[in-house]
């Protein structure tokens, strides 16, 4: 069973491609250019390198968000034209969970945070229990980094892109409490994204290909402002 794994979710792109065993080819770019310009280009060049056809996939598997609001597009409408022309199954992942994922042994709890703009996060919270499984503690969320301060009271390994913004907030804020990973554990690997798709997959959990859309976890500005302009337009009306 090979499985391909996509993350659009951040900047840092990554596609991987998995079987039961596994990392069979990873592919990743952290630049400032759209995921339309570059994912099919890595999508080809994953398959090449690894001399893995298209018609060998059994799945595909990708960030569903929280995230960027175009990239989480972009990597969504994607996948469906793929699925399509090649009649293959799509699973969908938290991009918090793929996350933390990175930490597999942590003796804390693990908070991925990744930078949601308008002074909040994404974030959620996690443990690894005896059995090294990665048990879910709250749902992901956007969240002010103060109200996800408040909530912690044990010991937290943070990682993500959101360190860079509020990493020295949370560490005034909690002291011993807060620690940071490595900056390379940081990052939405592609190969991750396959490895929990697969397992979602042998559970017969995929989704529904025409209807599936990301998690956004809120608005976007353009509906907020959509919104805002019906109700000025409505208010302004005669009865």
């Amino acid at each position: 069973m090979k499985v391909i794994g996509i993350n659009t979710a951040t900047v840092f792109g990554s596609i991987g491609i998995v079987d039961e065993t596994t990392v069979i080819g990873e592919y990743s770019l952290n630049v400032p250019i759209t995921h339309s310009e570059r994912l099919l280009t890595c999508i080809d060049r994953v398959l090449a390198d690894t001399r893995v056809r298209m018609d060998q996939i059994d799945g595909f598997s990708i960030t569903l968000g929280p995230g960027s609001f175009t990239g989480l597009r972009i990597g969504v409408s994607t996948v469906k034209g793929l699925a399509f022309a090649v009649d293959c199954p799509v699973v969908g992942v938290s991009t918090l969970e793929a996350l933390a994922l990175n930490l597999w042994d942590s003796p804390h709890h693990i908070c991925p945070i990744l930078d949601a703009r308008k002074k909040e996060v994404y974030a959620a919270l996690f443990r690894v229990d005896r059995f090294h499984k990665h048990r879910r503690v709250t749902p992901d969320r956007a969240v002010s980094p103060r109200e996800l301060a408040g909530q912690i009271q044990y010991p937290v390994t943070f990682l993500g892109d959101g360190i860079e913004a509020y990493g020295a907030y949370f560490k005034r804020k909690l002291g011993r409490l807060a620690s940071f990973t490595r900056p390379e554990l940081s990052y939405v690997r592609g190969s991750v994204v396959a490895r929990l798709g697969m397992a979602l997959m042998m559970k017969g959990k995929t989704l529904d290909l025409p209807s599936f859309v990301p998690h956004y976890l809120r608005r976007s500005e353009a509906e907020i402002k959509y919104e805002g302009k019906k109700e000025n337009n409505h208010g302004g009306r005669c009865s």
